[in-house]
């Protein structure tokens, strides 16, 4: 997969921190368990690799040969060491809002996701539906953050 290219914005950071560590559980404490946006076969997340968002600076494909099952989803992986570091700390690479698309979640709603349309914020993990809806997101994300964190309990009771 090729990298997106994404313009640089102060509070985002795609692929990681600077020290290309993963973010600490601890600094991640907005993951709302429960409702995991899921394809056929319980496949979370479009069978995109969570970890490789913050490693690789992009959306890559996992495989069910290296795959994880957590929060009544299977995660897949591209590689064994990717799928370790889930393991050992799922908060640190799940992403916000279930896998849904924040955007939407902003909003008061639940819509499917692109795996190429996210944003590494704060150490977290935020999907959007399309590269234009991530667009709208951008424009107010910490604002979007803020409504998505409100809305998404009554999402999740909803659903």
């Amino acid at each position: 997969n090729t990298p997106i290219n994404t313009p640089q914005e102060p509070q985002v950071n795609n692929g990681g921190n600077d020290d290309n560590n993963p973010p600490s559980s601890e600094e991640n404490d907005t993951f709302q368990t429960g409702l995991i946006f899921q394809i056929s076969n319980n496949v979370a997340i479009n069978g995109t690799d969570p970890v490789a968002y913050f490693l690789e600076n992009q959306a890559v494909t996992g495989s069910a040969s290296t795959s994880y099952e957590w929060e009544g989803a299977t995660w897949h992986f591209s590689s064994e060491s990717n799928r370790q570091m889930f393991i050992d700390n799922p908060l640190d690479f799940a992403p916000q809002f279930g896998g849904y698309c924040a955007f939407a979640v902003a909003s008061d709603a639940l819509v499917a996701t692109d795996p190429e349309a996210f944003d590494v914020t704060d150490g977290k993990l935020y999907l959007n539906a399309s590269l234009g809806v991530r667009s709208s997101w951008r424009q107010d994300i910490p604002g979007n953050i803020t409504r998505g964190e409100s809305n998404w309990p009554g999402i999740v009771e909803q659903n």
